[in-house]
């Protein structure tokens, strides 16, 4: 009589960690798509009050956005987007405040790219890389933050422009 009641217990708590697993991916998922559509949208921002914007008026947006093609983790593609900083308070992808200190040539710079994943131990099989964060440190230097495990692919496509 307690057998059938064990077997049931362990089967329902066994269901509830996949559960709760394929919530907190999917939960990590949403936040990096989230994360990478703020760092487009916020692609190539120029501060009116910036003493380089009248400079950087003239200069080509396609620096502002860079896609390398087939670059990473099994032909995973990366992404670059620069910005300037505004007058307000700006986050990077892992939530440090922007500041002049975090800047290259006075961007702020945000990247994101499929890697190996740097946990795994050496022979043990992985499922898939690491999306990883890179944004600037205090001295201006990249730094890599992971943001989420078992990626198999980062793609990312241009469409073309509309016309009206």
């Amino acid at each position: 009589m307690v057998a059938p009641l064990i077997k049931n217990s362990g089967e329902f708590i066994a269901k509830q960690i996949q559960y709760e697993k394929s919530q907190s991916l999917a939960a990590e998922a949403d936040r990096a798509l989230e994360l990478i559509g703020r760092a487009i949208r916020m692609a190539g921002y120029q501060n009116a009050n910036s003493s380089i914007a009248s400079a950087r008026k003239n200069s080509s947006s396609s620096n502002y956005i860079q896609i390398q093609k087939n670059n990473g983790y099994r032909g995973s593609d990366s992404l670059m987007v620069k910005q300037e900083i505004s007058q307000g308070v700006d986050f990077d992808c892992i939530g440090n405040t922007l500041s002049n200190e975090r800047t290259k040539n006075n961007l702020a710079q945000q990247g994101f790219l499929v890697d190996r994943q740097a946990s795994a131990t050496k022979g043990v099989k992985v499922n898939g890389g690491s999306l990883i964060c890179q944004s600037l440190d205090r001295q201006g230097r990249i730094q890599n933050t992971t943001l989420m495990n078992g990626i198999h692919h980062l793609s990312f496509e241009l469409l073309p422009a509309s016309a009206g």
